[in-house]
């Protein structure tokens, strides 16, 4: 069964055309990276998978289920996860809430109004695991606000797991990033199961290849090319639009 499935997906806004007949096969397990120039359609690519937005055309199916028309929250259900181009954290609140926030999320426990959620041993104990696995459980304690950038997008990334999903989106992770950040981001994706399926966007090619086992380049909302790491390394349209 294929994790993703797009059937020529189009958005318009518009006389725009920011997606156009965008068909993509993934595979479960599989790494992807969708790379492209600003403006190719990418964060809109991710945008429709997601369910932030809904196609002008064409068809979604998450691990054979039809989507196209599903809210976000369905689709969670499924076992879809994201990240953001733009860190968007709740800055007054600790590390570790943050985290148990993002576990109960889809918990049948968020309907319980009761009981404190701290009562929930559980829960607890995954936010603590995540956090050690993480090397972050030290700053436990700490506000959001004044965790460095790089820490910041890795609490993103950890909210994205929380909730145990099969497919992961990722956009951008090590968008404002130093060296030795991306390169600790580069090493916490890679480590992270085999079973869950990736789907990253990322301008800097080289972390795309580090990550990916196969590339999806956009441009201008259309599909250039798709391939292994060699086939579209050695693709003279792909060097043509990045280095002009």
């Amino acid at each position: 069964m294929k994790a993703l499935h797009t059937q020529a997906l189009s958005k318009y806004f518009g006389g725009l055309r920011a997606i156009s007949d965008v068909s993509l096969e993934i595979e479960e397990g599989e790494r992807r990276a969708i790379i492209g120039p600003n403006g190719a359609g990418k964060t809109t690519l991710f945008n429709l998978i997601s369910g932030f937005l809904y196609p002008s055309s064409g068809r979604i199916f998450l691990f054979g289920h039809d989507v196209t028309n599903q809210p976000i929250h369905k689709r969670m259900t499924l076992g879809l996860s994201r990240t953001f181009q733009v860190t968007n954290l709740f800055p007054n609140l600790t590390l570790f809430d943050t985290i148990l926030l993002g576990v109960q999320a889809l918990n049948r426990v968020w309907f319980c109004f009761y009981r404190p959620i701290k009562s929930f041993q559980e829960m607890i104990i995954q936010t603590e695991v995540l956090l050690r696995e993480w090397n972050l459980w030290e700053k436990r304690e700490m506000l959001i606000k004044n965790l460095s950038y790089g820490e910041q997008r890795q609490v993103e990334v950890i909210l994205a797991l929380a909730p145990k999903p099969h497919f992961l989106l990722l956009d951008e992770p090590t968008a404002g990033l130093s060296p030795p950040e991306t390169a600790l981001m580069i090493s916490i994706i890679k480590r992270l199961p085999p079973d869950i399926t990736i789907v990253l966007i990322e301008h800097d090619m080289d972390v795309a290849f580090e990550i990916a086992n196969k590339i999806t380049v956009l441009h201008f909302g259309s599909t250039l090319a798709e391939g292994p790491l060699d086939q579209i390394r050695g693709n003279p349209k792909v060097t043509e639009i990045y280095l002009g």
